[in-house]
């Protein structure tokens, strides 16, 4: 599916942005790249820089002469536009229009179209599209660079297709009882070393059980805190504690 989502430049004035660009598609699983009337000025040796390990979607682009013969065999075409106005207050984040793009990417071709790195995509190359795409920025500065603009909506599109898995802990949730029974652990063990009196014991331990519920601990979690607990008894038992410090 992801084969079939095509990113197209149209107007592309510089080659650092064409070779970043094709290292963030690279980073994201896509590899088609479409040019629309690239400058004649394109610095390529810059592209093949930038572009680092992804230099064989470099060297497979397509180039083309319009927009309109980019997309002629695009089923959905998105159009990204940092511009307002008439023709484009449609515009939607490029996270609800990855998850509508993909749907048309399982039977064809499907098109993520980027303007010029100065102007944009004109009103007629927009009237082209079947989506528009507005990358929500801060106000004062709504323009992103080029390649950083092809990354954000490469990553979205990764998501949605659902290839990506997130790491998960080998180390189950920490349940109530151990958590307690650490919390207990620590009461008595700061009451041993002389941090806390019987005065204080209720209020520093609201303050540690405070600080150890900021995350979700796992079960390694707590036998390590509860670990620090039981070297440093021993340590103490076995006058470990007076060698280091006359060290």
């Amino acid at each position: 599916m992801l084969n079939n989502i095509k990113i197209v430049l149209v107007g592309t004035l510089y080659g650092g942005n064409i070779g970043s660009t094709c290292r963030a598609m690279w980073n994201c699983g896509l590899s088609s790249l479409r040019l629309v009337a690239p400058s004649k000025d394109v610095d390529w040796a810059e592209a093949e820089k930038m572009a680092v390990h992804a230099s064989g979607i470099l060297e497979t682009r397509e180039t083309f002469a319009t927009m309109r013969e980019a997309v002629a065999d695009c089923g959905a075409i998105a159009g990204t536009s940092a511009r307002t106005g008439l023709y484009r207050q449609h515009a939607r984040s490029p996270r609800e229009i990855a998850s509508e793009i993909i749907p048309f990417a399982r039977d064809a071709p499907a098109a993520i179209v980027f303007g010029r790195e100065d102007s944009g995509l004109t009103n007629d190359e927009v009237a082209l599209c079947t989506h528009l795409v507005r990358i929500p920025t801060a106000p004062e500065q709504a323009s992103l660079n080029l390649s950083q603009a092809v990354m954000v909506l490469a990553y979205e599109v990764f998501l949605a297709h659902g290839v990506y898995e997130r790491p998960e802990e080998k180390s189950p949730p920490a349940p109530g009882a151990l958590r307690a029974r650490m919390g207990d652990l620590w009461r008595d063990y700061l009451m041993e070393i002389g941090f806390m009196d019987d005065q204080k014991a209720d209020h520093l331990s609201y303050a540690f059980n405070r600080i150890f519920s900021r995350g979700a601990l796992t079960e390694n979690d707590v036998t390590i805190l509860m670990g620090v607990v039981r070297q440093s008894r021993w340590a103490i038992k076995n006058g470990k504690w007076e060698m280091n410090n006359e060290k």
